[in-house]
């Protein structure tokens, strides 16, 4: 599957970190890029890797690592479950983006993740409290809870291949699509 140059611009916004600094994007757009997603069936995805490995996997037929739906992920500080200025202001833009009335019928994983940093059980607990906190500031700012699922997955899905990366302590959300 081919993604238009728009698509994949929002496609890098969306999975972006706080370490790239990519700028804020508006609550319109997100509306735009996901009021046409009404069926995000398993043959939508987004490749992670290098442009030369997703290039290849294509031209292979084969289907890169994904998730249904698309990801918008929030980073966090070692050891915290605190949303700091930049992930508030992102939040407060998906905020507005899911009540839109043309998202009302889309509902929401909020998946919390950590590094490696800490022993499973700890680190099972501060992915769902990341989850949980990004979920009460969606909720507070006029979100439904009954649109949010959250959950915690601890260092099991790191995002990048070094465990210890900053970037694995997250929070990403994604379509529900059960």
């Amino acid at each position: 599957m081919r993604w238009g140059s728009s698509a994949l611009a929002l496609a890098a916004v969306l999975f972006s970190t706080h370490v790239y600094a990519d700028p804020l994007q508006k609550s319109e757009d997100i509306v735009k890029f996901f009021a046409g997603q009404g069926n995000l069936g398993a043959s939508r995805g987004i490749c992670v890797g290098t442009e030369e490995e997703c290039k290849s996997k294509a031209e292979k037929n084969e289907a890169p690592p994904q998730k249904a739906g698309l990801d918008m992920m929030i980073n966090f500080a070692l050891d915290s479950a605190q949303l700091d200025q930049t992930a508030r202001a992102e939040l407060d833009e998906f905020a507005k983006a899911l009540k839109d009335n043309r998202l009302s019928t889309f509902s929401f994983v909020v998946e919390g993740h950590t590094d490696a940093t800490g022993t499973d059980s700890y680190n099972q607990g501060l992915s769902q409290r990341r989850a949980q906190s990004v979920a009460a500031f969606l909720e507070a700012n006029g979100v439904q809870s009954a649109r949010l699922e959250a959950i915690g997955l601890g260092k099991s899905h790191p995002r990048v291949a070094n465990p210890y990366d900053p970037v694995n302590r997250r929070v990403e959300m994604r379509i529900r699509t059960e």
